[in-house]
């Protein structure tokens, strides 16, 4: 009993440590948002001697925040729900047919995941460019392309968990195939669906490199508004922490009102 409970003190201990090692890299950011441009460089780890809140005012309107944020939410909702759509029904598909064929395109959609986007990146912005598609329409296609491989495997493995019971019956019932997708199976992949919503979520709204390709000034989210703090010369990190507390602020809301469903549906689309 007793080399049982100090196993567990221990890795009580562990994971407060792991936890303040997690944190830490918050506690920075949101910390320096509140101190002058002087006060970073004085003390980068103590708390502010003088709070401020002037430095989310300028960032605001330096990010011009309220068009950059537009144009993030934009891209972010689009291609998830892009995401969320295709991926299930070729999950769904791929998962109720079991042919050799629908196995080799299940692989395929597999091996997708090792490739790194900088392997494809400059044929890819190559081809959209002479289709004029460097445009948003143009990236939210991108980041569906990009965003299927893991979300088909993710509802591919969940589908397992979903008898084929319930499809047969209802199509005995005279729904088609169609209706016994969205009506009776969709449903039941919640949580899995939660699951690809925060895990895409987080990737696009904070990606750089594929918008910094494809979009314009015009329509440049927050990520690539947030360069303006980094000139050659200068560095305004006072300005860039403030905006980057700003710019996570929606998807922390979004996790938390979704946390509930994302270890769920990893389970569930973990089980092969």
């Amino acid at each position: 009993m007793r080399g049982k409970r100090r196993s567990k003190i221990i890795l009580e201990i562990l994971g407060v440590l792991l936890a303040l090692i997690w944190l830490s890299p918050f506690y920075l950011m949101i910390v320096n948002a509140f101190k002058t441009k002087n006060g970073i460089f004085t003390d980068i780890l103590g708390l502010p001697e003088e709070w401020t809140v002037d430095n989310f005012k300028q960032a605001f309107i330096d990010l011009d925040f309220l068009s950059s944020f537009t144009n993030s939410v934009i891209v972010s909702v689009g291609s998830v729900a892009l995401i969320i759509l295709f991926s299930s029904m070729a999950g769904y598909a791929l998962a109720r047919n079991k042919t050799k064929l629908s196995g080799i395109i299940f692989m395929v959609f597999v091996a997708a995941m090792l490739i790194p986007f900088q392997s494809v990146m400059i044929p890819l912005i190559s081809i959209f460019g002479e289709v004029n598609m460097l445009n948003i329409q143009g990236l939210i296609f991108m980041y569906l392309g990009f965003g299927a491989s893991l979300s088909i495997f993710l509802y591919h493995g969940a589908m397992a968990s979903i008898p084929v019971s319930l499809d047969e019956a209802a199509t005995i019932d005279g729904a088609n195939k169609w209706q016994v997708f969205w009506k009776i199976v969709f449903p039941m992949l919640k949580p899995i669906s939660v699951t690809v919503m925060i895990l895409n979520l987080i990737w696009i709204w904070n990606d750089y490199l594929l918008p910094s390709l494809v979009l314009s000034a015009d329509t440049a989210t927050l990520p690539l508004k947030m360069f303006f703090f980094f000139g050659q010369y200068t560095k305004q990190w006072h300005l860039a922490l403030a905006g980057l507390t700003i710019a996570i602020i929606p998807v922390i809301i979004v996790y938390f009102f979704a946390q509930k469903h994302i270890i769920e549906g990893v389970t569930e689309g973990a089980v092969k």
